[in-house]
């Protein structure tokens, strides 16, 4: 109780914040816990328990549901551990606490938690190994983190002794100097008289663009730095102006500072305007002028009452198909955290920045840095990054800008290698982490701890240029595979789980393979065959000890032509959008033994059986261009087969004596086999390629098609697919057919 007491007084007095851990007995930790908040003075009603246990009169979640505290301020988080670790839940609960807050870890004894396992550790325990594999070495370099870092009590609950008490002896903090008011803005005097620093200043200076349209914002900063509050600013001003702001978050309780923020300013501007309470209590009605209202992300999307503006807050945490759909607004601002791995996590920075430079809107950046709910030296801060590695980067541009396949070394990264090296392991993660869309804190401790994967780099002078992350999957008993078969959820082994329940081979799960799970290349040295490289070392390290390695990820046409490149053949393109990317995911396998090439040869076959099926109806969105690419990566000739009927039918086409819609069948054939297997690759443009996807295989509307492509009438687009099937034809009937199709010129 004395150390908590001091600890609050301490974080209070320095505007930072102070983790205590209560290490021992479950109970006893939490009977501790109790009576440290009372100590502090921390009320119930501004503490939240994240565990499985709600054994304090406050706010309670489970660790699955950490979530909840995003965007949200709170005095105190009590994390209990004693089920599990997850690390999403720490770096989603840590950035709650408020400067003068406590943030409480209920832990087992610290000395022996390591070797203990968990919840969380069973979740990384993925057929045919056991929990009994998994290692410790995540929550061994926790520990010593713990007991590094300045601002970290630590408590044997069980014996009531103090191992260090977390008192830095700072010095009281200084008030912040106010910002600077603008002279020449737009937004009311007041607005700026509100913000807290130059930072947030800077942030709501540029919300003043989006009063005209074709404008889009993005404020991006660690939690803390006051990004909500300077929309809710912007938000309030907008609507005094007349203007209809819709904002919208994951959930309501991620935007409720924006429309406190809002509220209040409009109260301090002296304006008449209602809160809706009855029917809408996320609305904001400024009499005679706009209004500020709120709608979760699907209706939102849908711009609905076409709103002036659209604010998106925590945007880090939406798909990027959701993300594009707000790109159709007049004005748009997004808002998103930048080392917190908020929600999904990095799919805003990787994926959607370029979907967004490539938007009609200018674009305004502004990156906050300044924190406004505690100290610029908060220790918990400094700790929580290093724990989970958030700010981890990749080497610097000019340590590795000369970097070739000549200069590079393959390296196998064990687990122990990347604990005794910290840099090398900020390198590694940290070029995962930058290269791909959906990195957690979660997958630090997959990488040190998993014993299904496995970690591959190219170093240049010692710095991390290219790294890979890969899964052993398959090799699978009988009752596995038929629990897999019938439905049943197993862990991981996500490529023989898609060909086993999805489409339906029980024997997938038997050969063994290799999946690429994660690969990146620094961004300073891409488009240097690095990847590829590595990629080719794999394959010479793993062929002889597997039946295939594969991948699956969210399909372009760039990423699917380098996998073909590199020996993998599409076995399968999913029909439903990954929910964080938005792209159709494509699954790919390049064999390495016999079992591996029969597994992917009858695949390879079902696909080519299966796909003009399932373009034309689930998949009839899916881009040409990824189409094109899909199919042409696919492995084995398989000639067209049609009847004698059937090739009348085409040959009748490009003369006008018969129509596609009477038999669409042997022009999807036709177009598969040219797409997947061409006799001549030339012999089409990829225009006419893509008229081939959007009208044969995807059966779009002759009218969407040629406005999509461009041509100038639908006269001419018809006349274009006709001139194509007489290609194709030539190119693959037998000579009786030719004649056919020229009896009809």
């Amino acid at each position: 109780m004395d150390i908590a007491r001091s600890l609050r007084a301490e974080a209070r007095r320095a505007n930072e914040r102070r983790l205590l851990v209560l290490a021992g007995d479950p109970d006893r930790t939490r009977e501790r816990a109790a009576a440290a908040l009372d100590a502090a003075d921390v009320a119930d009603t501004e503490t939240t328990v994240v565990g499985p246990e709600p054994f304090l009169a406050c706010e309670h979640h489970e660790q699955s549901r950490a979530e909840e505290l995003l965007g949200r301020t709170r005095t105190a988080v009590v994390l209990d551990t004693h089920e599990e670790l997850r690390p999403d839940a720490v770096g989603r609960t840590v950035g709650a606490v408020d400067g003068g807050g406590l943030y409480v870890l209920l832990a087992p004894p610290l000395d022996t938690w390591p070797e203990e396992r968990d919840g969380f550790d069973a979740s990384l325990a993925v057929p045919p190994f056991d929990v009994a594999d998994v290692t410790g070495h995540f929550r061994r370099r926790f520990v010593e983190t713990l007991r590094a870092h300045r601002g970290i009590a630590i408590v044997d609950a069980d014996a009531g002794t103090v191992e260090q008490d977390g008192l830095t002896n700072p010095p009281p903090s200084r008030p912040v100097p106010s910002p600077t008011l603008p002279a020449d803005a737009w937004f009311r005097s007041e607005t700026y008289a509100q913000c807290l620093t130059d930072d947030q200043q800077d942030a709501v200076r540029a919300f003043e663009s989006l009063r005209t349209t074709s404008e889009a914002v993005v404020v991006e900063a660690d939690r803390g730095r006051g990004k909500s509050s300077a929309a809710g600013l912007a938000a309030g001003n907008l609507a005094v102006g007349g203007r209809d702001v819709l904002v919208t978050a994951p959930q309501y309780r991620s935007a409720a500072e924006v429309f406190a923020r809002a509220g209040n300013l409009l109260e301090a501007l002296g304006v008449d305007f209602a809160r809706d309470r009855a029917s809408n209590p996320q609305r904001l009605d400024v009499t005679d002028a706009g209004c500020v209202r709120y709608a979760p992300p699907d209706e939102a999307a849908l711009l609905p009452e076409d709103p002036d503006v659209v604010i998106v807050d925590e945007a880090a945490a939406l798909p990027v198909r959701r993300l594009e759909q707000f790109l159709e607004a007049s004005a748009v601002a997004f808002t998103t955290t930048v080392h917190g791995y908020e929600g999904a996590g990095r799919g805003f920075s990787v994926r959607f920045r370029d979907r967004l430079a490539e938007s009609d809107h200018a674009v305004t950046d502004v990156s906050m840095t300044t924190p406004i709910r505690y100290g610029d030296a908060d220790p918990v801060e400094v700790w929580a990054f290093r724990a989970l590695l958030l700010d981890a980067r990749p080497p610097v541009d000019q340590l590795i800008t000369d970097a070739t396949p000549e200069t590079v070394e393959y390296r196998r990264l064990s687990a122990a290698d990347l604990l005794a090296d910290e840099h090398l392991l900020r390198e590694v993660f940290g070029l995962l982490v930058l290269a791909h869309y959906r990195t957690e804190p979660s997958d630090l401790a997959r990488l040190l701890d998993a014993p299904n994967l496995t970690v591959r780099a190219l170093t240049h002078e010692g710095h991390v240029v290219a790294v890979t992350l890969l899964a052993q999957e398959g090799g699978l008993s009988a009752d596995t595979r038929a629990t897999m078969y019938e439905g049943g959820r197993v862990r991981g082994n996500m490529l023989p789980d898609v060909l086993s329940t999805q489409l339906r081979d029980e024997a997938a799960g038997i050969p063994v393979g290799q999946r690429v799970l994660r690969i990146a290349t620094h961004a300073a040295v891409r488009s240097r065959g690095l990847g590829s490289t590595l990629l080719s070392e794999i394959k010479a390290e793993f062929a002889d000890h597997v039946d295939w390695l594969g991948v699956s990820y969210g399909a372009t046409p760039d990423l699917v032509r380098f996998w073909a490149d590199n020996g993998y053949n599409t076995v399968h393109l999913a029909t439903s959008r990954n929910a964080t990317s938005g792209e159709y995911s494509v699954v790919m396998l390049d064999p390495c033994s016999d079992d591996g090439a029969a597994l992917a040869a009858r695949h390879g076959e079902w696909f080519q059986d299966r796909i003009a099926a399932v373009l034309s109806d689930p998949l009839d969105d899916c881009d040409p261009d990824v189409v094109r690419a899909v199919l042409r990566a696919t492995d084995g000739e398989r000639p067209v087969s049609l009847s004698e009927w059937e090739w009348r039918l085409v040959a009748g086409v490009p003369g006008g004596a018969s129509v596609l819609d009477t038999n669409p069948k042997p022009f999807r054939e036709l177009t598969r086999q040219h797409l997947s297997n061409p006799a001549d690759a030339t012999a089409l443009s990829p225009r006419e390629e893509r008229l081939l996807v959007r009208k044969v295989l995807q059966s779009h509307a002759w009218a969407t098609v040629a406005e999509e492509l461009e041509f100038v009438s639908e006269r001419e687009c018809m006349r274009t697919l006709g001139g194509i099937v007489e290609r194709l034809t030539r190119l693959y009937g037998d000579p009786w057919v030719q004649e056919e199709l020229d009896r009809h010129q």
